[in-house]
Order: structure tokens, then sequence, then C-alpha cells
């Protein structure tokens, strides 16, 4: 056994060689037919093209009414996030984002249940989960909606 028959694997196939002679069957042409554009080099054509004509999703109308541009997206935070802050801190949207908790507002601030509370604080958001008004009030922190 020499380097170059080592194989990692030893169910691995060999590699299929084409374009060498009449005999193998992939002589010739190398199994790409004959003219056209994917006999040619280089060619990769996405699976969803036409030969030029429009695709289907371009040709089927839009119907119907989608709420997705109007929908309100919330800045998202959980209270295990909050545990950062010290105790007696009033927390605002515009503290979270100077200490680098959120990066952008969106439409408001939520707060989620995810975590555990242990300081007593101030929380004024635009929202909150019930989970997370449950275990804020567990604390004795207060809760704020904006």
């Amino acid at each position: 056994m020499k380097l170059n028959e080592l194989n990692a694997r030893p169910e691995a196939k060999k590699r299929k060689i084409v374009g060498r002679g009449p005999g193998t069957g992939k002589g010739k042409t190398s199994g790409r037919g004959e003219k056209g554009q994917k006999a040619r080099s280089g060619a990769s054509i996405p699976v969803w093209f036409q030969g030029g004509q429009s695709t289907l999703m371009q040709r089927i109308p839009r119907r119907g009414f989608n709420n997705n541009r109007f929908k309100t997206e919330y800045a998202v935070i959980n209270l295990a996030d909050l545990n950062k802050f010290n105790e007696g801190d009033v927390i605002t949207p515009e503290l979270l984002k100077e200490k680098g908790i959120i990066k952008k507002q969106l439409a408001g601030i939520k707060v989620l249940g995810n975590g555990e509370l242990t300081k007593k604080i101030t929380i004024r958001a635009h929202r909150f989960s019930g989970k997370a008004v449950a275990k804020i009030e567990a604390v004795g922190a207060v809760a704020e909606v904006i």
C-alpha cells in the first residue's frame, strides 16, 4: 500500500472520469449531450430559470391583503438582562440603549419572563408578558407601562 492509495472512507466510490475516448462511454461530449447552454463550460442555471420566459412567481398575480407591512415590532429583553442594574434603579428605553442591551428601540420595548429577576427595580417599558409581570411583582419590583 502506498500513500496515494490510502482512502479515508473505504466505501467511497472512485471518481467518474469523463472525456477519455469512445471505450469509456463518457467520451467526446462527456455526457453533456450536443449543443446548448448546459453543454458549455461554466454553465450553471438556476433551478427556477425557464429559458428566458418570465418565472412562475412573476406570472402569478398578487391577491389579497398582507398585514406584514403594518405589524408592530418590539425590541425584546428578558428579565435576566435586567440584573446588571443596581437596586432601586429606574430602567427606561433610553437607559437600555445607552448600556447596549438593545440596539434599536423599534416600536417599543417588550419585557419577557425568561430568567429570574433578583433586584427591586422600576421597569418602564411599552409591553410586558404575563409571566414577566408575575416574576417582577414576586420580587417586589415595579412594572410600569409607558
